[in-house]
This record gives C-alpha cells, structure tokens and sequence, in this order.
C-alpha cells in the first residue's frame, strides 16, 4: 500500500437493506475521522458496477474497502479477486440461518483471493470500522492517534466495580 495519508475507506454492501448494519462502520470512521464513501454494489444484480468499482479502487486512493454481504455473500470475495486492496467482510444476519451462511461464504475464501473476515452483523461491522481505521492508521499518523484516543475512551467507559 502507498504511504498516504489521504487514503479512504470504501464501504460497500449488497443492498439497501444492508445498510441498517453498515451504518456502524460509518460511525465508527467518523468518530476516528477517517475519510469514507459508502455505497451499494450488488455483485449478482450489479456485476459490471461491481466489476468497476474493483479494479479502480486503487487508483481512487482506496486503503481499504469493507463489504458487507448477506445470503450467499459473494461480494466481498469477488472485490477480492479483482484489487489488491485489503478487503473486510461483514456477513449480513439473515432471515433463514441467522448470517451463518453469510459467514461462512466469506470465510471459506480459496487461497490466493483474501477476505478479513469479522462477526456476523452489527458487532462485524463496528469492528470493520475499527480494523479498517487501524490499517489506515499505519501510514496515517492523525489517524492513529485518534483510533488511539478512541481505545483509551473505551478502556476508561468501563467501571471498576459492578456498583
């Protein structure tokens, strides 16, 4: 990855309906102050916007793309398969299996074509954020110590005694 410290974070979800979760990644970013785009790419209903997303994210000073996907979540993998920037997937709860299928399509990646792969639903997608603002964090020296400033408010959030 280029040293930048003007790479972004795509987020991309299958689906309107995805986006109830993938907003949590959002916020995450926002409070970190990592800049983002989000927006919906479907790698079944929209294979060639998918198809052009992928292979110019580089170029468009991408650091790190999240992919949030339910049912037989393709899209995270296929992103995979078509850039050589780091891709997160966030399997989407479904309806039927409850995410597991989601989960499992996107961490059963074959060699070669990676996919960090985080829990099912909206815990997946808050540590998408995180991940991703850490990994940008490495060339980005704002960037970490906001993400720094973040863990030790987490770190302070939590009380000493159950009273």
């Amino acid at each position: 990855m280029k040293k930048n410290r003007n790479l972004k974070v795509l987020i991309v979800m299958g689906s309107q309906s995805d986006y109830k979760t993938m907003k949590l990644a959002e916020k995450i970013l926002k409070n970190i102050g990592i800049k983002f785009e989000t927006k919906i790419i479907s790698a079944h209903r929209t294979p060639k916007r998918m198809y052009e997303f992928a292979i110019s994210a580089a170029r468009n000073n991408v650091g790190v793309i999240i992919a949030g996907a339910g049912g037989s979540a393709h899209l995270p993998g296929m992103i995979s398969a078509l850039t050589s920037v780091p891709v997160l997937g966030v399997p989407i709860e479904s309806k039927k299996l409850k995410g597991l299928d989601s989960l499992l399509s996107i961490v059963q990646m074959p060699k070669g074509i990676p996919v960090g792969t985080l829990a099912i639903g909206e815990d997946g997608a808050i540590n998408a954020g995180l991940l991703a603002a850490a990994i940008i964090a490495n060339n980005n020296q704002a960037a970490k110590k906001k993400l720094n400033n973040w863990r030790i408010s987490q770190t302070k959030s939590v009380k000493k005694n159950p009273r």
